[in-house]
């Protein structure tokens, strides 16, 4: 597992807004600047990351080849970047959109499971992790 890669993004795959947008990065990442990994694959360890299974489902999270973890909007900077669309990335940058990017990440992710059909009968929860 030491192919080169820029960046690597740990995913809901059982999110299927989640999954769309993956796939289509997985398309857009022609040259494997990206490791992808779903977290919601039954062997998947989330104490490699430092992370509990529950803050990486949270949230959406990122490693950077250093080992340093981003999270939230980042992510998708990152995810972008690599893919070549850096000059849209930079405009992400700005303050007044940035902050707008992050309020609007944050609405989203508090709200996923509703959002994306995952609640059952009015309860919006994930599925209890088997250790």
């Amino acid at each position: 597992m030491n192919e080169p890669y820029a960046f690597e993004v740990f995913f809901d795959g059982d999110c299927p807004l989640c999954v769309r947008e993956i796939r289509m990065l997985q398309r857009l990442d022609r040259r494997g600047r990206i490791r992808f990994t779903d977290i919601a694959a039954p062997d998947f360890d989330a104490a490699e990351t430092g992370r509990t299974w529950d803050e990486l489902m949270a949230r959406i999270h990122g490693r950077l080849p250093s080992g340093e973890l981003v999270e939230g909007v980042e992510v998708f900077r990152r995810l972008y970047g690599a893919v070549g669309f850096g000059s849209l990335v930079a405009l992400t940058r700005l303050p007044g959109l940035r902050h707008l990017l992050d309020f609007a990440y944050h609405a989203f992710a508090k709200n996923r499971l509703r959002l994306t059909g995952r609640c059952v009968d009015g309860v919006c929860e994930l599925p209890a992790r088997s250790a």
